[in-house]
């Protein structure tokens, strides 16, 4: 059966979408087969972040409605032929997921996939809380700044009351704090939350802290996801995620800015 994640926010805006591509592709890039779905229905940006935004011919709804088979509506990534993505509708509301047919969905997924990761929507609503529903880990990401941080608390009480783990009584979904945009310098000015307030806020286990970077537009913008770009601070944050959720114990980097500012001084790539 296939581990299923959810990217998951309380705000929009914090980077949930990056985040899913560029752990579903770390994941196949560490030889697990993944197949990453979008949520979205109706904005649809995943398949854009993974450059296959020409090739979708039949979406996430389709399979749920009967439109389409899934191996129909799975396009297999042109950079990893062990990841398989599953877009969204631009074309359909929100209420056309149905709680059933995102099951059977995920289950006829689970046969095939070690990973699914789940995209979600920003906040509460339907796709976001259908998207949580199932999973067996939560990826909460989140910005330094308090009002996102306080929807990130809220998030946490969904992930423990209504959840398929929460109805049956089993173990609880495994939450996870990704701290994204984190700049170094600006929290020493005081003008965002350090990771000691974030932490003492939502006492997750950190996975990852995400620097601020100029390489996460210019990977979006390309059509591929930042996890590719290994020069790129942003890129080598995702890669110690993923190892890091694979079990491998790495320090945590980008936290003190210094990093950061030497490859500033010297002309180098953030």
């Amino acid at each position: 059966m296939a581990r299923i994640i959810v990217v998951t926010s309380g705000k929009g805006g914090v980077g949930k979408t990056t985040t899913s591509a560029a752990i579903a592709m770390g994941l196949a890039k560490k030889g697990h087969k993944t197949a990453v779905i979008d949520f979205d229905v109706g904005l649809r940006n995943l398949d854009l972040i993974l450059g296959c935004e020409r090739r979708v011919v039949y979406d996430f709804i389709n399979v749920i409605n009967g439109e389409a088979s899934l191996n129909q509506a799975l396009i297999r990534d042109k950079n990893c032929n062990l990841l398989y993505i599953l877009p969204a509708s631009q074309t359909r509301d929100k209420d056309a997921l149905t709680q059933e047919g995102v099951g059977k969905v995920l289950d006829e997924l689970s046969k095939d996939f070690e990973y699914i990761v789940c995209d979600s929507p920003a906040g509460i609503e339907k796709g976001a809380n259908l998207a949580l529903y199932f999973a067996d880990d939560a990826f909460v990401v989140t910005n330094p700044e308090i009002s996102s941080v306080r929807d990130s608390d809220r998030m946490l009480g969904i992930l423990s009351s209504k959840s398929r783990r929460a109805e049956r009584s089993e173990e609880p979904i495994k939450e996870y704090l990704l701290l994204t945009r984190y700049d170094a310098d600006r929290v020493k000015l005081g003008e965002m939350l350090s990771l000691e307030d974030v932490q003492e806020i939502l006492s997750l286990e950190l996975l990852g802290i995400i620097p601020e970077s100029k390489s996460v537009l210019s990977a979006s913008n390309a059509g591929m996801p930042v996890i590719l770009d290994e020069k790129s601070e942003a890129g080598q944050a995702y890669a110690d995620v993923v190892a890091r959720y694979l079990g491998e114990k790495l320090p945590h980097r980008f936290i003190d800015g210094k990093q950061g500012f030497l490859r500033r001084l010297f002309g180098g790539r953030k």
